[in-house]
């Protein structure tokens, strides 16, 4: 009973908000460019377990091609949902978004996305964050099916954050 008691100290409820802020990198599928950044995520507490909010991004990119070598910004806003397993320090967590990509050096577009993740309790409302995510870029729906294979990127994320 004690160890039950103990970890109910610890994570959200439902009803209540969080905030991260995370350090962001990405790259293409074969490694050949890639970006860094900041990401900021405001989320609601549906249930004890599952969490949808909105994220935004902020990156620097360095973009290598046939030819090409430049450097550029662009941002992404996403609404997500994530559930998470467990009700401990340790919680692991699968999830989805959508949203959208802009800026300097990338075609504006719509990108949806998978992800998992852990976060870590290291007190009853601060946690470490570590997430990924595989989000495949669409400009319509009839490119969305395709976008999966041939234009998906890899998000990787690790922050902090705190629930309110």
């Amino acid at each position: 009973m004690a160890v039950s008691a103990q970890s109910s100290e610890f994570g959200p409820h439902e009803g209540d908000r969080e905030f991260s802020l995370s350090g962001t990198g990405s790259n293409d599928r074969d490694f050949n460019s890639g970006s860094f950044g900041v990401t900021g995520d405001l989320g609601w507490y549906l249930r004890d377990d599952v969490v949808a909010g909105v994220r935004q991004s902020l990156n620097y990119a360095d973009i290598e091609g046939e030819g090409v070598s430049d450097d550029f910004w662009n941002g992404s806003t996403r609404g997500y949902m994530d559930y998470q397993f467990l009700q401990d320090r340790a919680r692991p967590f699968v999830g989805a978004s959508l949203g959208g990509i802009y800026g300097d050096g990338v075609k504006d577009s719509a990108f949806a996305g998978l992800e998992t993740g852990i976060k870590y309790y290291v007190q009853t409302k601060t946690y470490f964050l570590a997430r990924a995510e595989y989000q495949f870029l669409f400009s319509d729906t009839d490119e969305a099916t395709d976008a999966f294979q041939d234009d998906g990127i890899w998000a990787y994320t690790v922050g902090l954050g705190y629930n309110f």
